[in-house]
């Protein structure tokens, strides 16, 4: 099956998000944006990619694991950007980014450590996707509106181990569908 571990936003965080990203769907262009589904917004911390199912027990005890030995940090959105010449939008995070990079090492590590092909390690960015795009698009106007974005703050608590279920229809648009394998506590109670 296809995993990622993530940090989800809370629901309030997720509402104040969504009527940002309606501001934006407003501005000229964003048709031709492909907007992310809100039930979609996370925050990856490592990707895995295809994992076999024999493995996903250990995945998920090394990941719960790592999740006990990080302590609970606060998070709140902020602002946005773009990766590859505008092809995808993003809003960034603020917080306690160095427990939140922390735990996206240490949720590449337990993957490793169970026996999962990791890709080579890559520098940590948060970031939340909410538009992608085939082509490159000038993004500019949209990472100037989400300049002033801010969430509330709020305290992260859990890893969540996800799984990615990858669109079959063949409906232009449609996105994958993403749902919860595993959640483990962060700190001590995890």
């Amino acid at each position: 099956m296809r995993l990622f571990a993530a940090v989800l936003p809370p629901v309030e965080v997720v509402r104040e998000l969504a009527a940002e990203v309606a501001r934006l769907r407003r501005l000229p262009g964003a048709d031709g944006m492909r907007w992310t589904e809100r039930a979609g917004w996370h925050f990856t911390l490592a990707f895995y990619g295809e994992v076999d199912d024999e493995l996903v027990p250990e995945l998920t005890a090394r990941l719960g694991r790592a999740a006990s030995r990080t302590e609970p940090f606060r998070l709140a959105l902020l602002g946005g950007g773009q990766f590859g010449h505008g092809r995808a939008l993003w809003t960034g995070a603020e917080g306690d980014l160095r427990t939140m990079r922390l735990l996206a090492e240490r949720a590449e590590a337990a993957a490793r450590k169970a026996g999962v092909p990791m890709d080579e390690h890559r520098r940590y960015k948060a970031h939340l996707t909410v538009a992608r795009s085939r082509d490159a698009v000038d993004v500019r106007p949209y990472v100037e509106a989400l300049h002033a974005f801010r969430s509330r703050i709020w305290t992260v608590d859990e890893v969540v181990l996800v799984r990615s279920n990858l669109p079959t229809s063949g409906v232009p648009g449609e996105q994958p569908r993403y749902e919860a394998v595993a959640r483990r506590a962060l700190g001590a109670a995890g």
